[in-house]
C-alpha cells in the first residue's frame, strides 16, 4: 500500500530539503526523499552543498587560514609561534564534525516541521488521474498530487578520464586527501577550482592550475578578475590560461598531465594528485523519467518554465538540476517560490539579484552586472571604486587586499552591480543585495551612515566615489 501525500520531494539538498520544510509550514503533508549517507551509512541530507561542497570546503578553508596565519602573520602581530606542526587529521575530523553537524540540523528540521523523510533513491513509477507514485529504496512506494525534483548535480569528468578519487579528483576526492600533496595539479580555474587549490597550496602544496579559457574568471567583472589573478599569483598559486589538455597517464604515485599553453608549446607535468573542476552535470540518473514523459533539455538538465514549471502538471524542478547558476542559495530561494505557487502563493525568485561568492583568500562577492556586460549592453554608466587599502579597519586586521566597486546607471544613479574583492566580501555583498532589491541609487548608499571602523565603510566610499566624492581616498 502506497502512503500518500500531498508533495514528494526528490532530493534532500538546499533546493529539496528547503521546498519540503516551507511545503509543511503552508500546511501540506510532506515527504523527502535523500540517499545520501554518511559513513555508518546513515542518512546524511543536505546534498553536495553539506556532505561535499559548501559547508565542508569552508571548514577547510577556515582551517588552512588559521594555518597560514600562525607560520606567516601573527609574528606581525607580536605573537611568536614555534614547532607549528600539521595536524591534517584532525583538520579533517573538524570538518567532517561540521557535515555531521548540519545533516543532524536538517533531520531535526524535518521532525520539527513534520516532514516525512525516506532514506533512499527516489524514482518515478507512473502517472494516473493527476497522482504520481514515486519508488523509494528499501521502503514502501509514495504518491503525491505535487513532486517537486530536487536532485542536484554531479562533477564533470574529463572524457576518457573517470575520477577515482585517489588520483583524479573531484570536489569529492579533494576534501578528503589523507596527506598534504607535495605537488597538486587543478584542472579547470573556476570556483571550487580556485578554493581547493587554496586550501592545499596553504597546507603546503606546490599548485599548478590549467585553465582552457583565455581569461581568468571570466564571469568576474575584468577589473576585479585582473585583481584576482595578481593576488592569487603572488601567493603562489602557478595560474596558466588558454591551455589545451592532452594525455593524462596515472602510475602508482602520481598523474601526468600533458598539454599545450597558449602560445602552443609542448609540456608534461607530474603531479602527486590531480583535481578536476570543469563544472557539473545533472543529476537525473536513476529518476526513470521516461515512464512518466518528463521532459529534459538537450544539456540534460529537466526542462522548466520560469516558474520552475516542467513539462508535466503538478511537477516542479528546482537546484542545480535546471537552468541557471549552479548555487546553493539560488536552489533554496526556487524551493521556497515551488512551495509557495503549489500553494496559490505567488512565489518569486529575482536572478539579477542572486549574489555570487568565491571563498579564496581574498574572498570575491558579487550581485548584478559586470563593466563589461554593461558594455556589451550599450548602457551608460559610472564606476566608483575604493580600495581596502584606505579602510582602517581592513588596516587592522592586516588584510587590506582588494577594493568595493560600484556601477550605477549615469542618467537615474540606480544600482547595476557591487563586485568586491576583499576581506569578508561574502558578508558585504548582503547590502548591496538589499540595495538593488530595493532599486536604491547609489546616492542612497552613499548617505547611509556606517559604523567606524568597518569593512562596510569600504562600501559606502565605493558608493561615493561613482559621484566622485569619495571621503578617504
Amino acid at each position: 500500500m502506497s502512503k500518500q501525500f500531498d508533495v514528494v520531494v526528490i532530493g534532500g539538498g538546499p533546493g529539496g530539503y528547503i521546498a519540503a520544510i516551507r511545503a509543511a509550514q503552508l500546511g501540506f503533508s510532506v515527504a523527502c526523499i535523500d540517499e545520501w549517507k554518511n559513513e555508518k551509512g546513515g542518512p546524511a541530507p543536505g546534498g553536495t552543498c553539506t556532505n561535499v561542497g559548501c559547508i565542508p570546503s569552508k571548514a577547510l578553508l577556515q582551517s588552512s587560514e588559521h594555518y597560514e596565519h600562525a607560520g606567516h602573520a601573527f609574528a606581525e602581530h607580536g605573537i611568536q609561534v614555534s614547532g607549528l606542526k600539521l595536524d591534517l587529521a584532525q583538520m579533517k575530523k573538524r570538518k567532517d564534525t561540521i557535515v555531521k553537524q548540519n545533516n543532524d540540523g536538517i533531520l531535526y528540521l524535518f521532525k520539527k516541521n513534520k516532514v516525512t523523510f525516506f532514506h533512499g533513491r527516489g524514482a518515478f513509477v507512473s502517472a494516473k488521474d493527476g497522482v504520481y507514485e514515486i519508488s523509494v529504496t528499501d521502503a514502501d512506494n509514495v504518491t503525491a498530487k505535487h513532486v517537486v525534483i530536487a536532485t542536484g548535480s554531479n562533477a564533470r569528468a574529463l572524457p576518457g578520464t573517470p575520477f577515482d578519487e585517489e588520483l583524479i579528483l573531484s570536489n569529492t576526492g579533494a576534501l578528503d586527501i589523507n596527506a598534504v600533496p607535495k605537488k597538486l595539479g587543478v584542472i579547470g580555474a573556476g570556483v571550487i577550482g580556485l578554493e581547493m587549490g587554496s586550501v592545499w597550496r596553504r597546507l603546503g602544496s606546490e599548485v599548478t592550475v590549467l585553465e582552457a579559457l583565455p581569461t581568468f574568471l571570466g564571469a568576474v567583472d575584468e577589473q576585479i578578475a585582473k585583481e584576482a589573478h595578481k593576488l592569487m599569483s603572488k601567493q603562489g598559486l602557478a595560474i596558466n590560461l588558454g591551455v589545451k589538455i592532452g594525455k593524462i597517464t596515472t602510475a602508482k604515485k602520481g598523474v601526468t598531465v600533458e598539454y599545450a599553453d597558449a602560445a602552443g608549446a609542448e609540456h608534461k607535468a607530474e603531479f602527486d594528485k590531480l583535481i578536476i573542476s570543469i563544472g557539473r552535470t545533472p543529476n537525473t540518473i536513476g529518476l526513470n523519467t521516461e515512464a512518466v514523459g518528463l521532459q529534459l533539455d538537450e544539456r540534460g538538465f529537466v526542462a522548466v518554465d520560469g516558474d520552475c514549471k516542467t513539462n508535466l502538471p503538478n511537477v516542479w524542478a528546482v537546484g542545480d538540476v535546471v537552468r541557471g547558476p549552479m548555487l546553493a542559495h539560488k536552489a533554496e530561494e526556487e524551493g521556497v517560490a515551488v512551495a509557495e505557487r503549489i500553494a496559490g502563493q505567488h512565489g518569486h525568485v529575482n536572478f539579477n539579484t542572486i549574489p555570487w561568492v568565491i571563498y579564496t583568500s581574498p574572498e570575491i562577492a558579487w550581485v548584478g552586472r559586470t563593466e563589461q556586460q554593461l558594455k556589451a549592453d550599450g548602457v551608460a554608466y559610472k564606476a566608483g571604486t575604493f580600495p581596502f587599502l584606505a579602510n582602517g579597519r581592513a588596516r587592522a586586521l592586516g588584510d587590506t587586499n582588494g577594493m568595493v566597486k560600484f556601477l550605477a546607471d549615469a542618467v537615474t544613479d540606480e544600482i547595476l552591480g557591487v563586485h568586491i574583492i576583499g576581506p569578508v566580501a561574502s558578508e558585504l555583498i548582503a547590502e548591496a543585495v538589499v540595495a538593488m532589491e530595493f532599486k536604491a541609487s547609489a546616492e542612497d548608499i552613499a548617505r547611509i551612515c556606517h559604523a567606524h571602523p568597518s569593512l562596510s565603510e569600504a562600501t559606502k566610499e565605493a558608493a561615493l566615489a561613482v559621484d566622485k566624492r569619495a571621503l578617504n581616498f
